[in-house]
């Protein structure tokens, strides 16, 4: 029994000591210095200005090129000839540059660049911008505020209405319901008006134009627009419909709506004629905040194809030749030459200079290098697509995804993905986005590579053609793209049928 504890007293101090080494090899390691070298990759000022100068599209270049020329004194518009100019003034800022490093140390660098956004069928002149004109340019607060006038309301009511105009939608709609305008009414124009006077004043709007604005639904909408129609037996058809069956009529019960309404199926061809001639967006018809910013599209390339052969033009028209300006340079030279005298202020304005100059090299650096690699881009885009441009036939579309342009341009696939994005391409006969040229590669039956936009081309010509009494189900689409040797599942032409925006059978049927 001794032994037995002496045995465990050995072990326990043992234990405690090989405990107190490891506390403090634990320590040992915690205090104990080293060095390690490690590469960190930082960015320069000029990639930041690269990087966000290739996200803007033409019209967005301008305005941001507009804005450094504010905001830096360094930077001009180059009047001609601005090569020779530009490279003296840069010999001259870097010497000083050099110089004044010694004297003034190291300095921050300018990054607080601030940040800055259809397919159209129209094309104008050849080498001129094509802008397509898709809204008024009258907004519809600005058309519904002037309507609103004309009514000779008191200031009580007046207030009220514009407030109501203020919350409607860019499709014109009134998404708010009334109780909660009311409430924002009290708490922030100190107004207390119930929702039942809301709806008296809302009734008023709702009678200017376009017709439908103000609704606040769907059925609303196409309603407010019926009651202005001569009262046919159609549009009391239609009416009946909206008031009494929308949700058979959404869903396309039409054989549930003859036999309800106790009418024939011409009668009903007739209603449905009414109400699919009116507008589900009425809005739409005057340009909102958003369609007012989006007004005009200008292309950022142009594509010209002429006797067999394609040619590519960077849309620079707008985009001026910038430089360094000159007396900002010899202003600092003027400071550099009287060095040993330099006061504190001499110095502060020295260092201002310097990072403008710095500022405006940098610049005009990024915006050539933007330039480059658009250039380069659509070079790599044409010429994978060289067969589109050549006949601008959707069928000649190969597959392409960033990876294929990323390899021919040596460019990263985000530089890319950059380039790609809210930028679009005049050709003879369309505007098309940049985007449109990308697409996944799908297979025949014989083994080649065809573009799945050639699918979905075919698969909307089936549709386009369908007998719209029994419209093509999802399977029938499938079978047919089979028998034409596409190898494709059901589930994907589902898919491709919902990026083309179009509904399923059931909601295509017509009578």
């Amino acid at each position: 029994m001794k032994c037995a504890g002496r045995r465990r007293s050995q072990i326990n101090l043992i234990s405690a000591h090989t405990a107190s080494e490891i506390v403090y090899a634990i320590a040992s390691m915690a205090l104990k210095q080293q060095q390690e070298l490690k590469q960190t990759q930082r960015l320069s000022p000029l990639q930041m200005q690269v990087i966000k100068l290739v996200e803007l599209n033409s019209v967005e270049v301008e305005d941001r090129i507009k804005q450094e020329i504010e905001d830096n004194p360094a930077l001009e518009v180059s009047d001609s000839g601005p090569a020779g100019d530009e490279d003296e003034n840069r010999e001259t800022a870097e010497e000083i540059l050099s110089q004044e490093e010694i004297i003034l140390g190291d300095y921050p660098s300018e990054d607080d660049i601030p940040d800055y956004r259809l397919n159209g069928s129209d094309r104008k002149n050849e080498t001129n911008i094509a802008e397509i004109s898709y809204y008024d340019d009258k907004s519809l607060s600005d058309s519904l505020q002037e309507q609103i006038g004309l009514l000779k309301l008191d200031d009580h009511r007046q207030l009220i209405a514009e407030y109501i105009i203020g919350n409607l939608d860019e499709n014109g709609y009134l998404q708010r319901d009334l109780q909660s305008i009311s409430d924002d009414l009290l708490f922030q124009q100190q107004i207390e008006v119930s929702p039942l006077q809301l709806e008296d004043i809302l009734y008023e709007i709702q009678d200017l134009e376009p017709a439908g604005v103000g609704a606040r639904n769907l059925r609303e909408c196409l309603l407010l627009q019926l009651e202005r129609y001569e009262s046919t037996p159609a549009v009391k058809h239609a009416r009946k419909i909206l008031l009494d069956y929308f949700e058979e009529f959404s869903r396309k019960h039409y054989d549930k709506i003859i036999r309800q309404m106790n009418i024939v199926q011409d009668e009903l061809r007739e209603a449905i004629r009414e109400i699919t001639s009116l507008n589900p967006k009425p809005g739409n018809t005057l340009g909102g905040t958003m369609q007012t910013a989006m007004n005009n599209i200008t292309p950022d390339f142009i594509v010209d194809s002429y006797n067999g052969e394609v040619s590519i033009q960077l849309n620079n028209s707008n985009i001026p030749s910038l430089q360094v300006n000159r007396s900002f340079s010899e202003m600092l030279k003027g400071y550099s030459g009287n060095r040993e005298s330099m006061s504190t202020d001499d110095k502060q304005a020295v260092l201002f200079m310097k990072q403008k100059i710095d500022s405006a090299k940098w610049f005009i650096d990024a915006v050539k290098q933007r330039q480059n690699t658009l250039q380069r881009t659509m070079e790599a885009i044409v010429s994978i697509q060289y067969d589109f441009f050549l006949t601008e036939d959707e069928t000649r579309l190969k597959p392409m995804i960033l990876k294929d342009v990323a390899e021919r341009t040596g460019f990263d696939i985000s530089t890319v993905s950059r380039v790609s994005n809210s930028k679009y391409v005049q050709t003879n006969t369309g505007i098309y986005p940049l985007k449109f040229f990308f697409s996944e590669a799908m297979q025949t039956n014989s083994g080649e590579d065809i573009s799945s936009r050639e699918v979905k081309l075919i698969l909307k010509e089936n549709i386009d053609n369908e007998n719209p009494v029994k419209p093509l189900t999802d399977d029938q689409l499938t079978k047919i793209l089979n028998e034409k040797g596409y190898v494709i599942a059901r589930r994907t032409v589902a898919k491709y049928r919902e990026q083309l925006n179009i509904p399923v059978a059931r909601l295509r049927k017509k009578i």
